[in-house]
């Protein structure tokens, strides 16, 4: 079973929110109970819990007791150890985030580059993302199975359940931001990028059918250009601020790093192809057509494939 699919979203439940202040349980001994608990209805015992992060048997009792602070990285490890759903991770990762006191991305420091990081956090500042994207689906758009894919393709060394599990669920988090008002959010994808096979038929169709999905969203505007069209070479972000936030910022990532521009005239530079790639894309009806039509044809492909 896949990562994604081991937690995926439960649309009837509803999440958890915390207070900035938890009285006589502070956070870490909250997270604690909640990892006993979860051990505790799957029957397994602290030294099976303790092999699953590679410590003894007193290290998780002291974790479970909030004792000691939780690594990230442990508690994501019993969490695909105790196959916890999104709902229950998501309860975790707010109990971690309150512990550290951090923003949530922190908790995935040691799967996100920095150069991600900065572009997280203006992500969650902007009032216009703009995105060009020929390769792939952008991961503000991304469903779990298609960033999983994405992610063993990418990656020579063999990559663990639980690293897995993390990059995916940054990407999920940094969707926070599509049930924010701002910011306002258009992508435009070259067609070929619907036509690109990423994980199987059925990944690609449940990928497919999200993003005609966030197509018809208020707030997000997804436009394809025809293959036949001209279209920008490379895959490009543009982030645009508020008012009284000084600056625009561009983003281009490659597969080892990323360069960000502020200056005006490769901001000008970057800007004019954004606008000459959805000049040059279909309309909203003739875009959301082509994703329709993307979805049925792997949907067939998925059934052929079964």
């Amino acid at each position: 079973m896949s990562v994604a699919r081991q937690w995926q979203s439960d649309s009837d439940s509803s999440v958890v929110a915390l207070s900035s202040a938890s009285g006589e349980r502070p956070a870490d001994q909250l997270l604690g109970e909640e990892l006993r608990r979860h051990r505790e209805s799957r029957g397994y015992t602290l030294g099976a819990a303790a092999r699953a992060i590679r410590g003894s048997t007193s290290k998780m009792s002291r974790l479970e007791r909030g004792e000691s602070p939780a690594k990230p990285r442990d508690v994501y490890d019993l969490a695909v150890f105790y196959g916890l759903s999104r709902q229950d991770l998501a309860l975790l990762e707010q109990l971690l985030a309150h512990a550290a006191n951090s923003e949530w991305y922190e908790r995935f420091a040691d799967v996100t580059p920095s150069f991600l990081k900065r572009l997280i956090r203006m992500e969650g500042r902007a009032a216009m993302i703009t995105i060009f994207e020929n390769q792939v689906i952008p991961g503000l758009l991304q469903t779990e199975r298609y960033a999983e894919a994405l992610i063993r393709m990418m990656e020579a060394n063999p990559v663990s359940l639980a690293e897995i599990a993390r990059i995916v669920a940054l990407r999920m988090g940094r969707q926070m931001i599509l049930d924010q008002d701002l910011p306002r959010i258009t992508v435009v994808l070259d067609e070929t990028v619907l036509e690109r096979r990423r994980g199987t038929a059925d990944v690609m169709r449940e990928q497919m059918e999200h993003l005609l999905a966030a197509a018809e969203k208020p707030k997000v505007n997804v436009r394809i250009i025809s293959k036949d069209a001209v279209s920008p070479p490379m895959a490009i972000t543009y982030l645009q601020f508020p008012d009284g936030v000084p600056g625009d910022l561009a983003y281009l990532e490659n597969i080892e790093g990323a360069t960000y521009a502020t200056k005006q005239r490769s901001l000008d530079n970057y800007r004019k192809v954004l606008t000459d790639a959805r000049d040059n894309a279909m309309s909203l009806d003739g875009s959301i057509e082509a994703i329709r039509r993307a979805a049925e044809h792997w949907a067939e492909r998925a059934v052929l494939e079964r």
